[in-house]
């Protein structure tokens, strides 16, 4: 009984380290089925709360975007305008925007957010980032809400909208 149990945890492991170390194209996350625009990196995510990261080049050594995709399960991970607040009070000097599209039978909010990006995990002091932005979608789902974001120097993030656009549209008309 002993080796069964200690056989299939391990082979619980190794599936799990499989589908981190791989590189995929196309993605899960809730309900959702992502797919990773070309020269967007995929990456370990780096908490146990993100679902999926991706990274995207900075160009001549500038800083990195970051994507990060959220699920949290039905009724969890607060409401929409909750989290579109919490990204918004993530600037400081900022420009916001904000609206909402259905992508086939999807409610989808975009979310526009450029000024000083005050980084950092949530209990930490931040670090004022200047001239960064941010574009996020939430994906509206009966299973739970998938919240994506993108946030990097702002020049980056505007070079990469238009992809950012297309990943989400093509999750939420599948």
């Amino acid at each position: 009984m002993r080796r069964f149990v200690f056989g299939a945890f391990a082979g619980m492991i190794a599936s799990v380290s499989v589908a981190f170390t791989a590189d995929p194209i196309e993605f899960g996350v809730g309900s959702f089925t992502f797919s990773r625009p070309e020269g967007w990196q995929w990456i370990i995510p780096s908490s146990s709360m993100r679902k999926a990261q991706l990274n995207i080049p900075g160009g001549s050594g500038g800083d990195p975007g970051e994507v990060t995709f959220f699920h949290f399960g039905q009724g969890q991970g607060g409401g929409v305008q909750a989290n579109v607040d919490r990204w918004f009070g993530q600037f400081q000097n900022s420009k916001t925007h904000q609206s909402v599209e259905t992508i086939g039978s999807t409610k989808v909010t975009f979310v526009d957010a450029s000024g000083t990006f005050l980084s950092g995990m949530p209990g930490t002091p931040p670090t004022p980032k200047a001239d960064y932005a941010l574009r996020g979608a939430i994906l509206e789902s009966p299973s739970g809400d998938v919240f994506v974001k993108l946030t990097g120097p702002a020049s980056l993030v505007s070079g990469a909208e238009k992809a950012f656009r297309s990943m989400i549209a093509g999750a939420a008309s599948r």
